[in-house]
């Protein structure tokens, strides 16, 4: 049996003890859209990197379990310096933010004097640190337009750059990041799917790929998905992003039909955290997420810019 398998009576009283330790440890779980769906139902607050941002500033506790990845559980840090922010599992990284090492990013500040450096959130706190201000999936155009300057260094997912540079006369100059999880959609998968459900509608990511973004009727980020999905009259959703998005959406709306464009289109770190694991964070107090003083000024300024503009 995986780790992702557990007998239901078993989930139970997995799920009553961190009832219970929650309370104890005066903690508040948040949870991505992408975790596993058992983890999600566990949460407090469900939802994107911008909701879970501002959520983290205003949730009234001594400890954040954050059920995401690494980059996340930081940015609740820096907004949260006099907390204790626990991740369940210190592995669950994000390639993406790989993509761009703070050595790379200050290299390329040198070769561009003067042009603003926005970062989406899918940084390290080491990277939040050099660069001017940060944004989202759900704000990155507004953050962009909001700035003075007719260039600007975005970075590290050249997929949401290309759909921040459709939606602004600035020049965006791309870093060569990417998501290997939204890179898996094809357009020819989705084009098949419509086919088979020609009344569907298609929503997607935009950290996908500009061809599977030509096909989308709806291009938002996760936060915007829920809401969206509420509103429609549609029936038949195509969902283009990662497949832990589509528990949200049909938990909330029973009466309608997600389909993923794929169902490899997972993220592994996104899955490293399960019931078991957010109950021995709390048991045991484990791992704490820490960020050095100076790196964490810094960086708390750039997400703080940006909650500023939202």
């Amino acid at each position: 049996m995986n780790e992702m398998s557990v007998p239901l009576d078993a989930t139970t009283e997995i799920v009553d003890q961190i009832v219970r330790l929650k309370a104890e440890r005066k903690a508040v779980i948040l949870a991505h859209n992408y975790q596993l769906g058992e983890v999600q139902d566990i949460a407090d607050f469900v939802g994107d990197s911008l909701e879970l941002s501002q959520q983290a500033t205003e949730v009234d506790a001594e400890v954040i379990v954050f059920c995401g990845v690494v980059f996340m559980a930081e940015t609740a840090k820096l907004l949260n310096p006099e907390r204790t922010v626990l991740i369940p599992d210190p592995r669950a990284g994000c390639p993406m933010c790989d993509m761009a090492p703070v050595e790379e990013v200050r290299k390329r500040k040198a070769e561009l004097p003067g042009v603003p450096v926005v970062a989406y959130v899918n940084t390290t706190a080491a990277v939040k640190a050099e660069v001017d201000v940060c944004c989202t999936s759900a704000n990155a155009i507004k953050v962009v337009n909001s700035l003075p300057d007719d260039r600007i260094l975005f970075l590290p997912d050249r997929n949401l750059g290309h759909w921040v540079q459709r939606h602004t006369d600035k020049e965006i100059i791309l870093w060569d990041g990417y998501c290997p999880t939204h890179q898996r959609i094809l357009a020819k998968q989705i084009q098949a799917l419509k086919q088979e459900h020609p009344q569907a509608v298609l929503m997607v990511h935009p950290e996908c790929t500009p061809d599977v973004i030509e096909l989308a009727d709806e291009v938002l980020s996760t936060g915007q998905m829920v809401r969206w999905a509420r509103k429609t009259d549609a029936e038949e959703i195509i969902v283009g992003t990662e497949v832990g998005m589509i528990h949200r959406l049909q938990k909330e709306n029973p009466g309608k039909r997600f389909l993923p464009i794929s169902k490899l289109t997972t993220c592994p770190n996104m899955k490293r955290i399960t019931l078991e694991k957010v109950l021995w964070a709390l048991e045991d107090m484990q791992h704490p997420v820490e960020v050095p003083d100076e790196i964490a000024a810094r960086g708390r300024r750039a997400i703080e810019r940006m909650l500023e503009i939202v």
